[in-house]
């Protein structure tokens, strides 16, 4: 019988970003986190950090568009025996770029990160989760899933498609017991990437106008905690003084 609870997260970077924030409250309620990323030594520094409260953890160096290496990261979940409550699809990659500006490398880059790898993603967190019909499957969308905006509107594509893909896959598994959830991001976070990216943005729209990390995260472990009886799908996260 297996008993050892685990979420699978992929696309953690830098310790102050959404992804190592999801691994580090997931592992303070029990779980023990596959953290998966390209980085080596960032996924390093976020196991440690969950190894210094207590937690637990294992690094998966694995590219979101890779197919062969998504599998390779739930092999490794399920190979240790763990069943798996929560798989987290974390990967966001943004280029700002107008349309006539955007080549068609450009397009299909942010489409693969974005969209593609959600599918290879949520694909094998269905397949380990169908057979014990529970566990909850995040996709992080943004503002432009719902909308697109120059110079955004590749990135917008890609993150409408990410949108289409959680919504077809609540209607074909949750009556299966696996809860599909599509998240919102609708304004900048408080991280590690805007602060060096956009540091005058950052400064402008002060603290309470950043959506905090730890916040997002409760966020998601309440929505995890939800009765099947009133499951959400979508829900959009802001700063309350955020305009929309």
């Amino acid at each position: 019988m297996v008993d050892k609870c685990s979420a699978v997260i992929i696309g953690v970077g830098p310790e102050q970003g959404l992804g190592a924030s999801l691994a580090k409250f997931f592992a303070g309620k029990g779980l023990h986190i596959f953290i998966a990323g390209r980085s080596e030594n960032k996924l390093l520094k976020v196991a440690e950090k969950i190894r210094q409260t207590g937690g637990t953890a294992t690094t998966v160096i694995a590219d979101a568009t890779v197919e062969r290496e998504v599998a390779h990261l739930f092999e490794m979940a399920q190979r240790d025996g763990y069943c798996i409550d929560i798989a987290a699809y974390n990967v966001d990659s943004n280029i700002p770029s107008p349309l006539l500006e955007t080549d068609t490398e450009t397009f299909t880059q942010l489409w693969q990160q974005n969209c593609l790898g959600a599918f290879f993603f949520g694909k094998e967190a269905v397949n380990a989760m169908k057979d014990q019909r529970k566990g909850t499957v995040f996709f992080t969308g943004a503002t432009a899933s719902l909308r697109a905006k120059p110079p955004f509107t590749a990135f917008a594509a890609a993150k409408a498609g990410l949108r289409a893909l959680a919504q077809g896959m609540a209607r074909e598994f949750s009556p299966q017991g696996i809860h599909i959830v599509h998240t919102i991001i609708d304004g900048v976070i408080d991280g590690e990437r805007a602060r060096n990216q956009f540091p005058d943005y950052v400064k402008a729209k002060g603290q309470e106008g950043l959506l905090q990390l730890d916040a997002i995260a409760e966020t998601y472990w309440a929505i995890h905690q939800q009765h099947a009886s009133a499951w959400t799908h979508e829900l959009d996260l802001r700063p309350f003084i955020e305009p929309f």
